[in-house]
């Protein structure tokens, strides 16, 4: 599997989506090694409210005149006393800087006022379409942002899906016993002078060549283990050794399916010379006590079946009420359709992309490695993802509200002290690090929508 494959594919850990309104623009804007963001996103027409701002001329002279004051104060110029630089040169030197102050003296509370006005919270960062900034001039500025608008999630306690029962079966136990000693199974060398059959082990070294394509580097392994007429072996490798003995030289023709697993065989017809270095018996251990201590602190056999039922049932609990929600979230998002804005599937976007990134790090990828990857075909691979993810949180999050659902403070604190065994720091480090950066305040989010979830999924009838 490539890596740009294992990327497209990688969902992130902690959902972002919503909760990245509260951000700053800093926040909101942070790069990665190797990968920056796009321009700011073409907003959805459905999601957009505009705030259009004017300032007389005079407010505007006296905000520049108490700026560059302020400016002249600090500004230290050689040939010039401390405080004394000229307004003139304080205003050539600054000019980028004092205009930004001057913008946020003047516009923010008056934004502020004109979003409240409006009754709606903007998400995303707005986007600036109309400005006039001159000193001696009025200020006019229009501003542009999304916000979720309002929609009905009448009845959605009547939505329901199936739930399927989530008693462990013992068919089910018994192939979960039947891996777990497939794990501890034991592979010894047959010293019998015999040919290969089913379900011996074959030793085998081999080098193959793509058909049609002799100049390309050979496939080759050495001291590979292959299982003779098993489910997972290719059926011309089975038919090849069958009957084989150690010490012989054969081919073998294998032409792989078109969704073969690997990526760069599939739908490739393969040549192999094969040589048989050894045949191998893989041998089950005996379910007794002796086994029980070894795969886990089992006093005995008893003890450890126990405790296996009880993990597989917990794994069959956590699977169907996983599997349940996904498809009562589902049902509920297409009962309760809404236009979405599209400077949250930005963001989730990049939150998809960050946990890829950092995944294929941690899997020894060199940050040039990174550079070269196509990131406009990334994002495409991962819109359609991304847009179901803030359809889910904006959707939880209105339930939530409408059940008055929180998240108490015990319930963050577990959360923290798992993220900090995870993270391998104290959790009052964690603390402080997440409610610097926003953090803190996904996470008690993500913990309400979890919990919103939740009791949807209680309430569905059995």
């Amino acid at each position: 599997m490539s890596s740009t494959d294992t990327l497209e594919n990688t969902p992130p850990t902690e959902t972002a989506v919503a909760a990245r309104e509260h951000d700053s623009p800093e926040q909101q804007g942070h790069d990665h090694e190797g990968h920056t963001h796009p321009p700011e996103p073409v907003l959805n027409p459905d999601c957009i409210k505009e705030v259009v701002i004017d300032v007389p001329a005079e407010e505007v002279n006296k905000a520049y005149r108490t700026v560059c004051g302020e400016y002249s104060k600090r500004a230290k110029f050689p040939g010039f006393r401390a405080g004394k630089v000229p307004g003139s040169v304080v205003k050539r030197r600054f000019a980028v800087e004092i205009q930004k102050a001057v913008m946020d003296s003047l516009l923010s509370e008056r934004f502020n006022k004109a979003v409240d006005a409006l009754g709606v919270h903007p998400v995303g960062q707005p986007q600036t379409t109309e400005l006039n900034l001159k000193e001696g001039e009025p200020l006019h500025l229009k501003v542009a942002f999304e916000h979720v608008p309002l929609f009905s999630i009448e009845g959605y306690r009547n939505v329901t899906v199936p739930k399927p029962a989530a008693e462990v079966t013992e068919e089910e136990f018994r192939d979960e016993l039947a891996k777990l000693r497939e794990a501890h199974a034991t592979v010894e060398p047959v010293e019998e002078d015999r040919p290969l059959n089913d379900g011996d082990w074959a030793q085998i070294s081999y080098k193959g060549h793509t058909k049609d394509q002799a100049d390309d580097a050979p496939i080759v392994g050495e001291d590979t283990l292959v299982e003779v007429g098993a489910k997972h072996t290719l059926a011309a490798f089975s038919s090849a050794l069958r009957g084989a003995r150690p010490g012989q030289e054969l081919k073998a023709e294998v032409i792989y399916p078109a969704d073969y697993h690997q990526a760069d065989l599939a739908g490739k017809t393969v040549t192999y010379d094969v040589e048989v270095k050894a045949i191998k018996k893989r041998t089950l251990p005996e379910l007794d006590d002796d086994f029980a201590r070894e795969v886990g602190a089992n006093e005995n056999y008893a003890e450890f079946e126990r405790q296996l039922r009880e993990h597989v049932a917990l794994g069959k609990r956590r699977s169907v009420e996983a599997e349940t929600k996904e498809r009562l979230l589902a049902a509920l998002t297409e009962r309760f359709p809404f236009p979405v804005p599209e400077s949250l599937v930005q963001e989730q976007i990049d939150a998809r992309l960050d946990h890829g990134l950092r995944a294929l790090a941690a899997q020894g990828m060199k940050t040039e490695q990174m550079r070269k990857l196509d990131f406009a075909r990334l994002r495409v691979a991962q819109r359609d993802s991304a847009l179901v993810e803030v359809r889910i949180a904006i959707l939880l999050d209105r339930i939530a509200r409408e059940e008055d659902i929180s998240v108490g403070a015990e319930e963050l604190d577990d959360a923290l002290q798992l993220a900090a065994l995870q993270s391998r720091e104290p959790v009052d480090t964690l603390k402080v690090r997440l409610t610097a950066d926003g953090g803190l305040a996904r996470i008690r989010e993500q913990l309400r929508r979890e919990k919103t979830a939740s009791v949807m999924y209680e309430r569905l009838p059995a």
